[in-house]
């Protein structure tokens, strides 16, 4: 029966209650908001995200609302969700819910979209902390499964995930936020499918960036019009001529019946975060280099040749094996190990345009041998990396990684998180004292009583 899964949204978004959210559920949680609030105040100082607020004050979208992170903007919540989405995906440094079926999509970056909806539409309509959590985590089960649940030509045939199933995410945050009926919830949703977008051929423009950030918004506006009495069809996602169908040819509504909040994501696969700003999928061979490296005291003139083998999407999902800038080179596994050969490590720093076009970077590049091991249908969830480093003296140092640090398999806690968010909150030039005051407010979210002790600690000074 057509409209089963919007249902199912619908009936989970309603009945979330915060007493019910396992413990280590929302520890997890506060984790990963710490992880994406040093995002977006890295990624304040880009040149996206100031693109979009010069775009919002010149169109005259600022003034009173929600809180523009890392600025003292501010503007309505749609638009403040898109400038901190946009600010919070700048470095592709936010975190990963991974892909759980080898015949599905790759994995979604959903924080970055549901965490900025949620903060801007909370903070203006006076929600509380847990409310924000509560919501954060409706958002990003809903995102998950839904990327989950999709044919994998959705993503086959360029559709970016992170885009398009993040706006079922943040719509159905908002509703919980909103506390809106089940008929609303449902016209939500349906709206929020007819916003559903992001393409995979941008993946190293800047055009990729706003993914996220159209999520964040998208979600938002059908929420508030859901709100407002607009309708929308009750099988808009799921029906014959839905989302799911035009989009990808296909669901697997199993993927949604009976598994929402059962477990929680965060419990089950885990959501990953990630220790280097580009793209996940070079993170099991930048982690294997870097112990190579670290094990052999290898010096980058020593190095003739490094090999490295992935599996076959892998290899097509990293695109850029000559990149002709810092945008690209986030989904470039060539320049990815050049650097950490050269600089010993791959941080925010390290991804600027004016490094990928140094002659030492690009005569490491050229000794990267990329290429693909046989992998017939392990899809996305196999990221297993195979390294080998072939030395002036013809001697060979191998490694494999088969995942990466910040994974389920070796999870970062939130000491570990906090020393990566004060780096970036840093890196955006945000004051030491309010760096402080957001860590501290953030660990304790569930018991923070005044919401605006949060916001206040997200906003410069200058």
């Amino acid at each position: 029966m057509t409209g089963e899964v919007t249902a199912a949204l619908a009936d989970f978004t309603r009945t979330v209650a915060f007493a019910d959210i396992p413990d280590g559920v929302v520890d997890r949680a506060k984790i990963h908001i710490l992880d994406t609030l040093g995002l977006a105040l890295a990624g304040s100082v880009s040149g996206a995200a100031r693109i979009v607020r010069d775009h919002h004050a010149a169109q005259g979208l600022t003034g009173n609302g929600a809180a523009v992170f890392g600025t003292l903007q501010s503007a309505p919540p749609r638009f403040a969700a898109f400038a901190n989405a946009t600010a919070i995906h700048a470095d592709n440094f936010d975190d990963t819910a991974p892909q759980v079926r080898p015949d599905r999509t790759g994995g979604i970056h959903a924080s970055g979209a549901v965490l900025p909806a949620v903060l801007a539409a909370g903070q203006v309509s006076g929600a509380s902390c847990r409310d924000f959590i509560e919501a954060y985590l409706v958002g990003m089960e809903v995102s998950s499964r839904l990327n989950h649940a999709i044919a994998a030509r959705h993503y086959g045939d360029g559709f970016h995930t992170t885009g398009t199933m993040n706006v079922f995410g943040a719509v159905c945050a908002i509703a919980r936020l909103r506390r809106l009926g089940r008929p609303e919830t449902i016209h939500a949703i349906g709206i929020a499918a007819s916003q559903a977008n992001g393409i995979r051929r941008n993946f190293g423009a800047m055009a990729e960036i706003l993914h996220p950030a159209q999520a964040a918004e998208n979600g938002i506006v059908a929420a508030d019009l859901a709100a407002r009495g607009l309708t929308a069809a009750d099988d808009a996602l799921d029906g014959p001529v839905g989302y799911f169908a035009a989009a990808a040819g296909g669901f697997d509504p199993g993927e949604i019946a009976g598994k929402l909040g059962a477990p929680w994501v965060f419990e089950n696969p885990g959501v990953w975060i990630k220790p280097h700003p580009n793209g996940a999928l070079t993170h099991p061979g930048a982690g294997c280099l870097l112990d190579l490296l670290k094990q052999n005291a290898i010096a980058p003139d020593r190095i003739s040749r490094i090999s490295v083998q992935t599996n076959e999407r892998v290899l097509k999902t990293l695109i850029h094996h000559d990149p002709a800038d810092g945008m690209q080179a986030k989904f470039s596994m060539e320049f990815t190990l050049s650097i950490i050969a050269l600089a010993g490590q791959a941080g925010l720093a390290e991804f600027a345009t004016e490094n990928v076009r140094r002659p030492d970077v690009q005569e490491m590049m050229r000794r990267v041998d990329y290429t693909a091991y046989a992998s017939a249908g392990e899809g996305y969830t196999n990221v297993t990396t195979l390294i080998d480093v072939v030395l002036d003296d013809g001697r060979v140092i191998s490694g494999r990684s088969d995942y990466a640090r910040g994974s389920t398999r070796a999870p970062m806690s939130f000491e570990d998180v906090a020393g990566k968010f004060r780096q970036c909150a840093a890196f955006g030039g945000h004051p030491a004292d309010r760096i402080a005051a957001l860590e501290d407010a953030v660990a304790r979210l569930d018991r923070l009583k005044d919401p605006a002790i949060l916001f206040d600690a997200l906003r410069s000074k200058e």
